[in-house]
């Protein structure tokens, strides 16, 4: 190596060591690889509190005479409409008592007392338009012409709204049984069993959450259930690989200590995947007006309750179905 004249070649002095910059650490590192939390211990306590919640809905729904149908199920003629000044629930619905029509429901969605729903229900097919018709005369005979707006109507006979009660019944089934099959296949039937009741239980959980919060039940809250059972499932597929691959390199370990060190490994991206999931519903909920915001709660509640399924339901149900196993050998 050349030098300029005049100038000596240093060594790094004896006992130091050059140490290469470090780049700063990862988003994803601010999280330990394995934090080590006893996630097993609680779920006794955690499945007790998740199931007494469920019973409570329950009898919310049989308290109620059944959910908060909407106009899709329970058939019935709906109209939107927005007041240029507020109005109280109380005058909008004096303002609909007649004789032609049944049974109204009025509900204030937002808008500082100017806009709400009227829905009339058990409506006949040949009644739908007079309604409406009668639901425009009341409004402006009770607050006079052109002080509000129709929004939208909509009309569902009778007929239709059982059909797709069925329909939605169905479909919710089909997908929660196609998911449980597809992870016994994938995996083992142990996992299939604990993926099966994981996603029954965030179907029951969700609609019990609905009846004790009022929320309409309609085909956009269908929408988020089936929604809610892919994205459970697809959380309980990553902890069960993860489970998987523990269980072929550390043979001699018990399934409870694997079950913990898997969740454990896979809780940073469960906070940072799910925790984005739920931050945007939440806002979704919160901003994104009356028409669908059952589908957002729908969605809000079921990626919560997904993602504590998967560590509080389906894997101890896994736990159990080996103990079991290994008991009736």
């Amino acid at each position: 190596m050349k030098q300029n004249p005049g100038t000596v070649a240093t060594r790094p002095k004896a006992g130091r060591e050059e140490r290469a910059p470090t780049a700063p650490p990862h988003f994803t590192e601010l999280i330990s690889p394995n934090p080590g939390i006893d996630f097993l211990r609680w779920a006794p306590i955690a499945i007790a509190g998740t199931w007494l919640f469920i019973l409570l809905g329950l009898a919310s729904v049989w308290y109620h005479g059944g959910l908060n149908y909407g106009i899709d199920f329970a058939g019935g003629t709906l109209v939107q409409v927005r007041f240029a000044k507020p109005e109280s629930v109380a005058d909008v619905r004096a303002g609909l008592s007649r004789a032609d029509l049944k049974e109204v429901i009025v509900q204030d969605v937002g808008g500082g007392g100017k806009e709400f729903q009227i829905r009339v229900l058990g409506s006949g097919e040949e009644t739908e338009m007079a309604d409406a018709d009668s639901v425009k005369n009341g409004l402006r005979d009770a607050f006079g012409e052109g002080t509000y707006d129709v929004l939208r109507v909509e009309r569902v006979g009778p007929k239709v709204g059982k059909d797709l009660w069925r329909q939605a019944t169905l479909a919710v089934l089909v997908a929660t049984i196609m998911m449980g099959i597809y992870i016994a296949f994938r995996f083992d039937l142990r996992f299939g069993v604990g993926a099966a009741v994981a996603l029954i239980h965030d179907v029951l959980f969700t609609v019990a959450a609905l009846s004790l919060a009022h929320m309409e039940f309609d085909l956009t809250t269908v929408a988020g259930l089936l929604t809610v059972v892919g994205f459970s499932v697809h959380d309980t597929v990553i902890i069960s690989d993860r489970i998987r691959e523990n269980l072929r390199k550390l043979r001699k370990e018990n399934l409870a200590s694997l079950i913990n060190l898997s969740v454990n490994e896979t809780l940073s991206r469960t906070i940072i995947t799910n925790g984005t999931a739920i931050t945007v519903t939440g806002a979704l909920f919160l901003l994104g007006g009356s028409t669908i915001h059952s589908f957002a709660f729908t969605l809000l509640i079921g990626f919560i309750v997904g993602t504590y399924s998967s560590i509080y339901i389906a894997s101890p149900v896994v736990l159990l179905m080996e103990r079991w196993r290994a008991g009736s050998r």
